[in-house]
C-alpha cells in the first residue's frame, strides 16, 4: 500500500464497555494500521466529524448497547451529508443475523461478533483499506 492504513475506533452511544476497543486497536496498530481512538460516549457526529478530519479509510464502531440501527443510521445519514460515503464502516459487537441483514443492507461492510478472530479482523481491516487506497489511486 502508498500509505498506512487508518482506521478511527469509536464507542457511539451510552455505553461504558470499552476494554474489546482498547483491544482490537491495539492489535491493528501493532498490525501496522494508524489507528485513531476516540474513547467512549460519542455521538454520530462526532465520530464522522473525526473520521473526515482525520482522513481515515475505516470507522470502526463497537456497539454492545443494543443501539447499533439507530445509531449505524445516523453515521451513514453524515457520512451522506458531508460528501464522505467513500469511508469505509465496520461493526463490532452482538449484533443478531437480522439486523446484520439490515445493518449490511445500509453499507456496513463487515461485522465482526463476539468469537471472531483477531487474525480475521485485522486481514479484513487491511482488505477494506487496500480498497479504499485503490480508489483513492484512480
Amino acid at each position: 500500500m502508498a500509505r498506512q492504513p487508518r482506521i478511527l475506533v469509536a464507542k457511539p452511544g451510552l455505553d461504558n464497555h470499552d476494554r474489546g476497543a482498547k483491544i482490537i486497536a491495539y492489535y491493528l496498530r501493532d498490525a501496522g494500521m494508524e489507528v485513531i481512538y476516540t474513547g467512549i460516549r460519542c455521538t454520530p457526529e462526532q465520530i464522522v466529524r473525526d473520521a473526515i478530519q482525520e482522513s481515515v479509510d475505516i470507522i470502526g464502531l463497537s456497539i454492545l448497547s443494543g443501539a447499533h440501527m439507530r445509531l449505524v443510521a445516523k453515521i451513514f445519514r453524515l457520512l451522506k451529508d458531508y460528501q464522505a460515503e467513500h469511508i469505509h464502516v465496520i461493526l463490532g459487537g452482538p449484533i443478531n443475523r437480522k439486523d446484520a441483514e439490515k445493518l449490511k443492507e445500509m453499507g456496513i461492510r463487515r461485522i465482526y461478533t463476539p468469537g471472531t478472530s483477531i487474525k480475521d479482523i485485522t486481514d479484513s481491516d487491511f482488505e477494506l483499506a487496500q480498497e479504499q487506497t485503490q480508489v483513492e489511486a484512480t
